[in-house]
């Protein structure tokens, strides 16, 4: 069963963000990242891209 997200389409605060970037840039994995942030795989991965933004795929 797929994990439910409280946080549904609430907008990225400027903390949540710079924590993005920081996961990001350790090369730590979306799904720990998503995990961390406590949301989506999907969301996290719309933001990455969004900010220019790679992450490790693997894990």
């Amino acid at each position: 069963m797929a994990e439910k997200f409280e946080r549904h389409r609430q907008p990225w605060r400027q903390d949540e963000v710079q924590k993005l970037h920081t996961l990001a840039k350790k090369g730590m994995p979306l799904r720990q990242i998503a995990k961390a942030l406590t949301r989506s795989e999907e969301s996290v991965k719309d933001r990455a891209k969004a900010d220019g933004l790679s992450i490790a795929k693997l894990h």
